[in-house]
């Protein structure tokens, strides 16, 4: 018997929607906290649009999906040791090395987790590689998984497509991601456009205050 396949774009459903913030630490964030990049000083495009648009919309959704009783989970890129010899063998090639002892690893303050909102470690692009989230999102009951954060085209891209792949409906806001150019940012959101729902920010927050409303 077949079933009537969901449209990616349903409404979300109380209890079994979350949204995961990719990637939105000080190091990446702050200008200067990169010792890959020293010579992006604060006037390069990436600073401007995440100060300017990605962090505030990403205040945005995340008070919405607080106030809503959306889960809401963290991922950031760290390494488990100091010496990050627990890294994949891409992050010792780049080389990427978050230590857990390293302020600037922390989400910036503004996004930082509250309360028991669970925060996941990872040494590779994509969270469903190199965490349990699969594991714990299905665990929580999740179905409808929201993605934001940084990079679109690489840590943002995986979690879509990783998603997608594992069943879920998955969301990508694409007012609260960025990369390095808006040309990146674009092509990318293109590219993996077949495997999520790309909305706005005004759209998701509308979307979660809707959850909190009486049936």
């Amino acid at each position: 018997m077949t079933q009537a396949l969901p449209k990616r774009d349903e409404a979300f459903r109380a209890g079994e929607t979350a949204l995961l913030l990719v990637d939105m630490q000080r190091i990446w964030l702050e200008p200067g906290a990169d010792p890959s990049h020293p010579e992006r000083g604060p006037d390069h495009y990436f600073y401007r649009q995440t100060s300017s648009r990605t962090i505030p919309n990403q205040e945005r959704l995340l008070a919405a999906a607080r106030a809503n009783g959306v889960e809401v989970l963290h991922t950031i890129i760290q390494s488990l040791t100091e010496d990050g010899r627990d890294r994949s063998l891409d992050h010792k090639l780049t080389p990427i090395h978050v230590a857990p002892s390293l302020p600037e690893g922390l989400p910036v303050a503004s996004l930082a987790p509250v309360g028991d909102e669970i925060m996941l470690p990872k040494t590779s692009s994509g969270i469903f590689n190199s965490t349990n989230a699969d594991y714990l999102l299905k665990n929580l009951g999740i179905r409808y998984l929201v993605v934001v954060g940084v990079l679109t085209d690489q840590c943002v891209d995986m979690a879509v497509r990783d998603g997608a792949d594992r069943g879920y409906l998955v969301t990508c806001v694409s007012d609260a991601c960025a990369t390095i150019t808006q040309e990146r940012h674009d092509i990318a959101l293109k590219a993996f456009g077949g495997y999520c729902w790309v909305a706005d920010t005004d759209t998701v927050v509308d979307r979660f205050n809707a959850l909190g409303k009486p049936a």
